[in-house]
Formats: C-alpha cells, structure tokens, sequence
C-alpha cells in the first residue's frame, strides 16, 4: 500500500490562462500559495525569429506541437512555437514579468489557452518552475505526489504525455489528473449540475450528471472577460471624469495610449469589487431628474466630492425630515464611487455596472476593436442560449439533476458578485415553467451553486477558487485510500508507462 503524509501532497490548477499550486493539505483546505500567468516568454534573438520560432495564427498548429482544437475552443492569446528551445531557454512568472517590465525583446506564448496542450516544451517549463521554484520541491528527493487539474476533453494522449513529464521529467512520487470542471463541482458539494467557467476570452460549458462528464454536451463560447473590458472601456469615453484623465484637453494622448489607459482602469474597477451584475430585468440607467442627478451635470458643477461624500455617511436618523431623506435617497441612487488610479482621481457612476452585459448580449460588441482567433462564423451565442443548448444535448431524464447545480466560475466571480444570480433569471425561459405541463422528468427550477462557507480560507475569496479547491478535495481522498485506484504510483507507472493515466477511476470517488 502507498501511503503521502499530507503536507507533501501538491496541488496544481492548469487554467487557460492562471495556474495555481500549493503543497500541503490541511484538516481545513489552504488556499493556492501559488499564482501566475500560464504564459512563458523567450528572448528573440536578432535576425530570426524567437530562436528559431515560427509564427503560428492563434488556432493554427501542427500534429508535433499541438492537437487540433475546434474554432469555439481556439484563443486569439499569442503563439509561437520554438522546436529548438530548450525547456530552460524559457522565461516564467517573475523572471518573465521582470523582462517584460525593462523592455526586454520577449516573445510571449500560452500553451494551454486552447484548453488543451499547444507546446509541450513550454508547458513543461511552466510546471517545472511551479514545482521547483515557486513551492522549493527538490526532483532527486521528491516524495511529493501531484494531483493536477486540467480542461476537460483533454486527449487521451495529452494525458499520457502530461503523465510522463511528471514522473520522468519530475520524479513524482505519484500523479493524479482530474477535469477541472469535475474539481469545480466537487468544491460545490455535487455531482450533478452545470459548470460555467468564465475565462479571459473563452467560456467553458460543461454538464455533468452523477460525477461523468457529459462529453458531447460540452461547449463553449467566445466570450469572457476581455470582451466586457472593451465594452465598459468603451462605455466610459461618455465619462468626462474619465476621459480627462485618459486624454487631457491641454494634452490629448494618442488614441492607442487613450485606449490602453481606458482598458487598464476597467480591469482595475473590476478587481477592486466596484461591479455589480443586475438580474434580468433590472437596468443600470442613470437618472434624470432634476438637479445634480447627472454624472456629467454634477462634475461640470464640481461637486462630485460633496456629492460623494454625503452619500457615504450613515443613514439618516428618525428625526430627519422629509425632503433631507429625499435628498439622501437621490444621493444613493446615483452611485458614485471615486477610484484613485495613476495619480488620478476619478469618478465613475451606475455605467460600470454594465460591464457583463455583452456576456448576456454579444451583439453589444458589434463595432468595437474585439480580436478573436479566427471570423467567427455564425452568432455568437450569449451565456444563457451555450449553456441551454448544452443542456439539451444531456437525455432528458437526467436535466431535472444537471438543473440543480448551475455553478458560475472563474477569476471573474472572485471580484464581481451577482453573476450566477443574473444567469439564473435569463435562463428561466429554458425550462418548463407552467406546473400544468410539468411531468417527473420534466425541471420545474435552476438552482444557483456556490463554494459552502465551511472552507473559510475561501469564504471571502469567490467561487473562482473553486477548481483549486476542488482538486484539493479530491487530493485529499485519492491519496489517502487504500487501493490505489484514483492515482498512478511509481510502481504503477514502472509497470504499465504513461498509459497507467488512462486506468484512473476518480469517478469512483
């Protein structure tokens, strides 16, 4: 029997994007100690390319590099494949981050950002930094087993590769892979539902009933968090707070430089918390009423800091009158907070609760700079039409189960709260809601999932933990049970290679 002390065991959350790691397990679920850019970069020599890299368009790829990915999965994130690179000629978090701050000439790649593996000499350096550099593992006396979580649908021999580099390159002591949308789901307490994984320009739909993925109802959508970035910086040219600070009359800034300034200080609203997500049928309006009830209005007037201010205060007393608790609710409504970015203070309003509306409404973005990988051909579907068709496509019996597990996630629910809640509403008219027409396979209501407040090192942090968590969970199980069957031990590994990935049985969990 194999056994792992607890505190050896590690953690690796592969995103499209992020990757996330720690060692340890704890009675109560540390959060990631670990957190960097699933990105790597290598320094282009002159007169070629990046040391012999050719330059690939985002969803293009060759059989040695990368497996062919469908153009809904494919990310417009850059490329570029090096053959001769070496695993350590690549830069990784800092090192990359601080070459890229001096100006160095840097070439940048993201191997996992079509959800699946597009080079397998940069994903290696990007876990071989994680273990080695990052967490301090040591590979000639490294008794600590890994348990990583990855997209779903990976190939069957991208997992048997993934399982090589971490025994033969690594020197694991074990080795466990799980879907991420099964890690996601685990740290919600089931085994049915749907999981809505929100990702930088990607959104991954995925059903799954009594702990099985359903394969061929996963899906995914073009949209994400950079698609509502360009929208809201759009939106906030209408902003004269803004826009004096992006381009200032005596001194207008190159459209590229405004553009930049504006999408930089959206990515700094939303992960300050400053967004609230409306549910179906409310609106973000700003209203015109009389007097300083206008952003634009209130800062021509220069009163927005009093305007702020008042509005901070606490309620008023019973003893108030009437018209000063009409005024305070006039204050309130208008909702103004001042953000202080690059030595600029700027006053925003109810517009910056806009900011997922192109996650519900695609044809938002009609007109704006988005890139994608390739013309997408077709409508884009919005959020509540992928994850109803992929719904559909599950057997009728099993829907009423997959219903009651809608889990929202990803970086984006870290810092704006709200969003399964306004999902929820927009999908109402997907299911049966007449009761004279229900049957006992028929659903009668979706049911909104979120992280259990029980694991209080997430309890502030979101629901976009939540693969993190769950594939600590799973960790905690596969490497604590007696028969071995939920992970690849070296003996294992010795006995049957990298095929020994593909005998796991974490269902059975």
């Amino acid at each position: 029997m194999v056994s792992f002390r607890d505190s050896s065991v590690v953690i690796i959350e592969s995103g499209r994007t992020l990757i996330r790691a720690g060692v340890g397990l704890q009675d109560l679920l540390k959060a990631p100690s670990v957190e960097i850019q699933a990105r790597v970069g290598l320094r282009r020599n002159p007169g070629d390319g990046a040391n012999g890299a050719s330059s690939l368009k985002p969803g293009e790829g060759s059989d040695t590099l990368r497996p062919s990915a469908s153009s809904s999965r494919a990310s417009s994130l850059p490329f570029q494949p090096s053959p001769s690179a070496k695993v350590h000629d690549y830069l990784v978090g800092s090192q990359l981050n601080e070459a890229l701050e001096t100006g160095q000439d840097i070439v940048v790649s993201w191997p996992f950002a079509d959800g699946d593996v597009r080079d397998w000499t940069q994903a290696e350096a990007l876990w071989k930094y994680v273990l080695f550099h990052t967490l301090q593992l040591k590979r000639t006396q490294n008794e600590s087993p890994v348990m990583l979580s990855m997209p779903a649908g990976l190939f069957r021999d991208s997992s048997e590769r993934i399982c090589q580099i971490f025994f033969e390159r690594f020197n694991v002591a074990g080795f466990g892979l799980l879907d991420r949308p099964m890690a996601q789901l685990y740290a919600a307490g089931q085994l049915s539902g749907v999981v809505v994984d929100i990702g930088h320009e990607i959104t991954d739909v995925t059903p799954i009933y009594d702990g099985f993925i359903m394969q061929n109802a996963r899906s995914s959508t073009p949209l994400g968090i950079r698609d509502c970035q360009v929208y809201l910086a759009n939106l906030l040219r209408s902003n004269q707070s803004v826009m004096a600070a992006a381009s200032p009359p005596d001194k207008p800034s190159d459209p590229e430089v405004t553009q930049k300034f504006l999408e930089d200080l959206v990515k700094h609203i939303w992960m300050e918390g400053l967004v609230r997500v409306p549910s179906d049928g409310q609106t973000v309006e700003i209203p015109e009423d009389e007097g300083l009830t206008d952003i634009a209005a209130v800062l021509v007037a220069g009163k927005e800091k009093a305007v702020i201010e008042t509005g901070m205060k606490k309620k008023l007393t019973a003893k108030a009158s009437a018209a000063e608790q009409a005024r305070a609710r006039e204050i309130e409504a208008l909702d103004l907070v001042t953000v202080e970015f690059r030595e600029h203070s700027i006053t925003l309003g109810k517009e910056r609760h806009r900011f997922c509306e192109p996650l519900f409404d695609p044809t938002l973005l009609n007109g704006l700079p988005v890139e994608r990988a390739d013309p997408y051909e077709g409508r884009i579907l919005p959020l509540q039409e992928a994850v109803a068709f992929s719904v559909r496509q599950t057997d009728v019996a099993q829907r009423q189960y997959i219903w009651q597990g809608l889990f929202v996630n990803g970086d984006l629910t870290n810092h704006v709260k709200g969003i399964g809640a306004a999902l929820q509403s927009r999908l109402a008219p997907f299911i049966l809601s007449t009761p004279d027409q229900a049957t006992e396979v028929q659903p009668r209501s979706i049911r909104v999932l979120t992280v259990p407040e029980y694991f209080a090192e997430y309890r502030e942090k979101g629901d976009g933990f939540a693969a993190f968590l769950g594939t600590s969970i799973v960790a905690k199980i596969a490497f604590n049970e007696s028969h071995g069957k939920n992970f690849v031990s070296k003996t294992d590994y010795n006995e049957k290679g990298p095929h020994a990935i593909l005998e796991m049985s974490l269902a059975s969990l």
